[in-house]
Parts: structure tokens; C-alpha cells; sequence
């Protein structure tokens, strides 16, 4: 799978609908606000000395334009360098390297593509994909990754982390780039000790702080192990809708630390659904929780925010000497 490298790496045909429609389709003019973040991001973008990332993170904390979500993602995740003196050089060098990775792998080959053909059935409605060229993508850069990390092993979750850098990139390149950043992140942090660690801890925050729900999830004898890990490992990229998770990670990538805000956003998610969740039975909710439904994620955000506050001053409450 040879191909050129682009002078910029976002203007190769695109391999994906990144607005989640069809091209031929007219466009109704975008909001107001939405124009202005867009002009934010431009300026910032389009500098040719230099790319000032922190405005990035700032602007990105609101949410990032579909259209340039990939462009700004390479240079929150580090891909693309602030310094554009020899953008073009460090560009081809990263092409250069993707090109020699074996993207050779039988086993996983098939597995891919039978779990993005299902990512794709599931999803046909929302066009977020080209069927016709998404599955080469995913299958070259899923097994360049596990080649070139030993110690990874094929796992359907792969396809759910990749998948937001499929749909916003298009460089099968800046994919894997992206997605191999990512990747190594959650691999260290989902390492069986850490993991261990964080669904002990993300439980015990639970349950101080809706007891009510916790209770009634043991009552319904729900395997907590089966869906507070997925959650903790993968950014609920399995979870949340395609949408959902593109407004989650344009906030999570604007931050130093997402992985350690991530569970008081799962907390947030858990406090949003509350009400719901207590009027199923425990299928409807193991469903639930493994396919949560659309929701404003800058209000869950805020939550979240909130929710980390009320756990620190609690903490701080309980360790403070008492007279």
C-alpha cells in the first residue's frame, strides 16, 4: 500500500466523511459562535513560523470543528510539531518510517475486518465511514501497530480507539501516528496492576457518592468487573456513540492529564444516567452501560469538574486533624 506523501498531511482525497455526511449534500451555514471558533483555530493553524498549541488546548476545551478536528488533534497528541521550520522534513520521515512497518498479519487481518464491517452495519445511518476504503485503513494500520509492538495483542477494543482517527484523518499515516500515540498511552495505563488500581479506586468513588445507584447494581448481581474496566481502559470509545466520543476526546486531548480526569467523567456519566438506570432490570442495564446513548458532553464535562471538587473536599474533610 505505497503512496506518496502529501506536502500537507491533510491534503490527500479524503478517506472518510468527516462531517458524518455525504459531500453532495448541501450544508445548512454553520451557527454563528461556531464560525467564530472556526476563524480561532484558522489563525492559530495557518501561522508559519509557529503553532502556539496551548491557544490549541484552549479552544479545543470547546469543542474543534469536524472539518479541521484531525489538524489540530496531531498537534495536541504531539505528532505535528510547533516549530513548522522543517515541517516537511519531519513530515516525510514520519511517512518514510509508516512505510517500512509490515503491515503484513493474517490472523489479525481477518479479525479487523470482521469487527469494522460490524463497527459499519451498526453505524450505516451516520455515514461516518466510507465502506469502500475504511477497512483498509484500519487493517494496515491495526496490524503495523501489533507488529511493531510485540507485547500488544489483537483486541476488538483496537478498532474503537482507532476508529475517531480514522474518521477525522486523512492520512492513513497521521491514522496510525495518532492512534499508535494513543494506543501506548492506554497500554501503560491499563497495564493489570494500574487497572486493578483504578477500578478499585473509580468503585470506591462510586459508592461514596451514589450509594442508592451502587447498591442497586449489586442488588441486580451486575458484573461491575465486565463494564467499569471497558469504561477505564478505552476512553469509552466502545461505549459511547461515534459523535460523543469526537466532543469527549477533543476536551481530553486538550489536557495534561485526561487519564486521570477520565473516571470522575465516567462518574458524571453514571450521575446523568441515575434515574434511568434505576428503573431497569439488570439486562436493560448491562445493555445501557455498554451502549450508552448520545449526550452533551461539555455538560457532562462540567460535571465531571464538579464531581472531582466534591471528591477532593470530601478527601480533605476526612484526613483534616480533628480537634
Amino acid at each position: 500500500m505505497s503512496r506518496s506523501p502529501p506536502a500537507s498531511s491533510e491534503s490527500s482525497s479524503s478517506a472518510v466523511s468527516v462531517s458524518g455526511s455525504s459531500p453532495s449534500r448541501r450544508r445548512a451555514s454553520p451557527p454563528l459562535h461556531s464560525t467564530l471558533l472556526r476563524e480561532d483555530f484558522d489563525e492559530v493553524l495557518e501561522s508559519e513560523v509557529f503553532v502556539d498549541v496551548n491557544k490549541l488546548r484552549k479552544f479545543a476545551r470547546h469543542g474543534i470543528p469536524d472539518e479541521i478536528r484531525g489538524e489540530v488533534w496531531k498537534y495536541l497528541l504531539g505528532v505535528e510539531k510547533s516549530d513548522r521550520s522543517n515541517e516537511f522534513t519531519q513530515r516525510r520521515a514520519r511517512y518514510e518510517s509508516y512505510q517500512d512497518i509490515d503491515k503484513e498479519n493474517v490472523e489479525v487481518s481477518k479479525r479487523v475486518r470482521g469487527e469494522v464491517n460490524r463497527y459499519l452495519m451498526r453505524t450505516k445511518k451516520e455515514v461516518l465511514l466510507d465502506p469502500h476504503t475504511a477497512p483498509d485503513i484500519f487493517e494496515a494500520v491495526i496490524c503495523a501497530y501489533i507488529n511493531c509492538h510485540n507485547h500488544v495483542e489483537y483486541s476488538p477494543a483496537l478498532i474503537s480507539v482507532c476508529t475517531p482517527f480514522v474518521i477525522t484523518m486523512r492520512n492513513e499515516c497521521d491514522v496510525y501516528s495518532c492512534f499508535e500515540r494513543l494506543a501506548n498511552v492506554l497500554s501503560e495505563s491499563s497495564q493489570d496492576n494500574n487497572i486493578n488500581k483504578r477500578v478499585a479506586q473509580f468503585l470506591s468513588y462510586f459508592r461514596m457518592l451514589m450509594p442508592e445507584l451502587y447498591n442497586y447494581f449489586e442488588e441486580e448481581e451486575l458484573d461491575v468487573s465486565e463494564w467499569a474496566s471497558s469504561w477505564l481502559r478505552y476512553l469509552l470509545s466502545k461505549e459511547l456513540p461515534t459523535p460523543s466520543v469526537l466532543s469527549l476526546w477533543d476536551v481530553y486531548f486538550a489536557m495534561p492529564d485526561y487519564i486521570e480526569f477520565h473516571p470522575f467523567v465516567c462518574l458524571a456519566i453514571l450521575r446523568h444516567l441515575k434515574d434511568l438506570l434505576e428503573d431497569l432490570e439488570q439486562s436493560e442495564i448491562r445493555s445501557m452501560l455498554l451502549r450508552l446513548p448520545k449526550m452533551n458532553i461539555s455538560r457532562i464535562v462540567s460535571q465531571a469538574y464538579n464531581i472531582r471538587s466534591e471528591i477532593q473536599v470530601r478527601y480533605s474533610a476526612t484526613m483534616s486533624p480533628r480537634s
